[in-house]
């Protein structure tokens, strides 16, 4: 039986397990809270004796000849073609298989949704229903689970009824792996009573720090899925988010009422983007200049407003670049059609706002250009770790002027949120502005924000650890290095064009 399958002596080690009593975390008032995570302490589930947890913050072991193990990555190689698992993936999965709550942070491109999905399939004759904040996200992963031989089902508002009451028979009868909904769908009366009838044995919370106040992606109708909890407090519940600080993991932990959870964190550290930091006043001809010195490369480039992403995409194509927009002023099926366009090569730029991102999986992003600065850390750190999920370097480049951040204070001063909302905004756009500014590592400064300790001062791959003046010699092309007068071609081009 899997509810018998014992942790091993290593992942005890190393889990780290939020408190029994939520009541404990009340006292946390810092922005950062770095003091929250080391602090946790919890009996070791034989004995009774307090054990010191360690945070997930390494590489783990293979379990070698662990039978389960075995029958995991046999599924993983079956269904998604991976010989072994990322860590913390497999502890992770161990822990949902277990029946505990759980919270997993990992990183863009770290594979959460493998560790609800793993479990979805391994179990026989159940399902996990998967609680998504965005329509094409589901979508997305629907189509592809599909394709690999996964019974999975996503219950939208684009549903016709002969669809809805498919989905409805086939869940009685267990065909259903996954099912995916929204959050509003999720807590309306008639659907509770609905799944009260299905096999879910586990609940997956995707994207879970939009339910946090302090989180940079805050959505309101994630709160009511504190209901969840108290209907079915004996289904399991996986939260699992890409971004969050240990203030955003209390929230998590509490809001959702998550029991005694299982709480991994993997490392923030993506050593393969290197992360600078440019003046916004030459931004467009940086960006040309890079753009025809790496013609095949695929990137982002994320702009603060609608207007900047048609500007920009308009002026890329102008110059013979394969751009394309995308923000949530176009209809659905512009949105749709831009996406696929970027996601199989056929379009190499996509100009876009914050909407663009969440759930899209393509590897081979070489960059991620910031056309202005973000409001948060989270936002910048959840949008650049977009580039380079297949592990190569990638080019991660914030264009910078100080006028934007006093344009974005005026903003969230003048909004009509609560004061609380505006206050936890305000001091997001501050830390922002300190990584904007700092003259010490980049990387160093990313990683201190998640609490994560960095391994040395510096990192020899941002714009200031680097010893000498220019870029890093690295793979990518070093546009500014190899080509010096690359700016003032284009400068006169652009000149004899107006």
């Amino acid at each position: 039986m899997i509810t018998d399958v014992q942790p091993r002596k290593a992942d005890i080690l190393t889990r780290v397990h939020a408190p029994h009593d939520i009541r404990e975390l009340k006292n946390v008032t810092s922005t950062s809270d770095r003091d929250y995570l080391p602090e946790l302490r919890v009996s070791d589930g034989k004995t009774g004796n307090k054990i010191a947890c360690v945070e997930n913050r390494g590489k783990g072991k293979g379990a070698g000849d662990n039978p389960l193990t075995q029958t995991l990555e046999a599924a993983l190689k079956k269904y998604f073609g991976y010989d072994n698992f990322r860590y913390p993936q497999e502890e992770v999965i161990n822990s949902v298989l277990r029946g505990k709550d759980v919270l997993a942070i990992l990183a863009t491109g770290g594979g959460k949704s493998l560790c609800y999905q793993i479990p979805a399939i391994f179990r026989k004759g159940g399902m996990t229903l998967v609680i998504s904040p965005l329509i094409a996200l589901m979508k997305d992963q629907v189509s592809d689970l599909n394709e690999r031989g996964i019974n999975a089902f996503a219950w939208t508002s684009e549903c016709s009824l002969s669809e809805v009451e498919r989905i409805k028979t086939s869940a009685k009868k267990g065909e259903l792996q996954l099912v995916y909904v929204s959050p509003e769908r999720a807590v309306m009366p008639s659907f509770l009573r609905e799944i009260s009838s299905w096999p879910v044995q586990c609940i997956a919370v995707d994207e879970a720090h939009c339910i946090s106040l302090w989180g940079h992606q805050f959505r309101p109708e994630y709160c009511d899925l504190v209901i969840i909890k108290a209907k079915f407090p004996d289904i399991p519940i996986i939260a699992v988010t890409a971004t969050a600080t240990p203030m955003v993991q209390k929230e998590i932990i509490e809001r959702l009422r998550l029991n005694a959870p299982d709480l991994f964190i993997g490392s923030f550290n993506r050593t393969n983007l290197n992360y600078k930091v440019r003046s916004r006043k030459n931004a467009y001809l940086d960006i040309l200049s890079y753009m025809r010195m790496n013609k095949e490369h695929s990137g982002i480039i994320y702009c603060t407003s609608k207007k900047d992403v048609g500007e920009l995409s308009r002026k890329l194509r102008k110059d013979g670049q394969k751009a394309i927009p995308y923000h949530a002023g176009l209809s659905y099926k512009e949105r749709e059609i831009n996406q696929e366009l970027f996601r199989t090569g056929k379009a190499k730029i996509i100009c876009a706002t914050v909407a663009f991102g969440m759930g899209i999986n393509k590897p081979d992003v070489r960059f991620v250009f910031h056309y202005g600065m973000p409001k948060s850390v989270e936002q910048y750190y959840q949008e650049t770790g977009r580039a380079g999920r297949d592990g190569k370097e990638a080019e991660c480049i914030l264009y910078y002027e100080r006028s934007e951040y006093f344009r974005l204070r005026a903003l969230i001063r003048t909004d009509n949120s609560q004061e609380a909302f505006k206050k936890v905004s305000l001091a997001k756009l501050e830390q922002m502005l300190q990584y904007c500014e700092t003259r010490d590592c980049r990387r160093k400064n990313l990683l201190a924000y998640f609490g994560e300790e960095a391994n040395s001062d510096t990192c020899e791959q941002c714009d200031n650890c680097l010893s000498l003046p220019g870029e890093k010699k690295t793979g990518i092309k070093s546009w500014k290095n190899k080509n010096q007068d690359t700016h003032q071609k284009i400068s006169s081009i652009m000149e004899i064009r107006s």
